[in-house]
């Protein structure tokens, strides 16, 4: 278990109505500590969001998750949150809220490569 390192991980899910409490994955997100990685994953399948009827565009949906992503990636013309600490970065991001977008409670793992387990989680949960 040496060459295996524990990290995090949440699934980005659409909410359309809030209130209603329907909702379908978007993306993941996976963040470990002992690699120094954060990264998500994100794919909006538009036959999904025809079928809720949402007001919102795909186009929306992805503006909103490049956000997400430069905070991933601490872009330095980004926002405030971009510039936190990793791990602060990481639970802002998977932070309980009730938006249109929010995600799944987090979940532990340990894996060789973060890379590829973001890979396997987004194929297995998202797409």
């Amino acid at each position: 278990m040496q060459d295996k390192f524990i990290y995090e991980y949440a699934i980005i899910q659409f909410a359309p109505l809030v209130e209603r409490r329907e909702f379908f994955n978007i993306g993941a997100i996976l963040y470990s500590k002992p690699k120094k990685f954060l990264a998500l994953r994100f794919h909006i399948d538009e036959d999904k969001l025809a079928a809720f009827k949402s007001e919102y565009t795909k186009q929306e949906l992805e503006a909103y998750l490049k956000a997400w992503e430069r905070i991933c990636n601490a872009e330095p013309k980004s926002n405030a949150i971009a510039q936190m600490e990793m791990p602060d970065r990481f639970r802002w991001l998977v932070a309980t809220r009730s938006t249109i977008i929010h995600s799944s409670i987090t979940h532990t793992g340990v894996c060789e490569d973060p890379e590829k387990e973001l890979e396997d989680i987004f194929e297995r949960f998202v797409l």
